[in-house]
């Protein structure tokens, strides 16, 4: 697995922008739309949690788990974006990950934020 593998985020010019700050440099927010988010639960996969258990022995990463975690904020994150966009918003403020254990059988990833409109200045 090579460097982008391991990452996520946005492309060079997004059609909703998301960011973690409160506002944007340039931009005033015109609209406030509201809370979106984007919500996904994964299980562990039973060959993935074998070798982590393998290598808990000996240390290092998890890179099975490490895919699999990446992938799924990846998808929370699609989602939230097409929620903004469909409520018309253009970006998304203040954005965050909550990651917690769904009844002991998966991984649950929210991703949220703010939706707005924004308009350059």
């Amino acid at each position: 697995m090579g460097i982008d593998d391991y990452g996520g985020g946005q492309g060079p010019e997004p059609t909703v922008l998301v960011v973690t700050t409160n506002d944007v440099p340039g931009h005033r927010v015109e609209k406030v739309i509201g809370e979106v988010f984007g919500l996904t639960v994964r299980s562990r996969h039973l060959g993935s949690q074998l070798g982590a258990g393998l290598k808990s022995l000996v240390g290092g990463e998890l890179r099975g788990l490490t895919k699999t975690l990446v992938e799924t904020r990846n998808q929370a994150m699609e989602r939230l974006v097409e929620q903004a966009r469909t409520r018309g918003a253009n970006g998304v403020l203040m954005f965050r990950f909550d990651v917690s254990e769904a009844a002991d059988t998966g991984t649950e990833v929210c991703a949220y934020g703010t939706a707005v409109v924004l308009v350059r200045e």
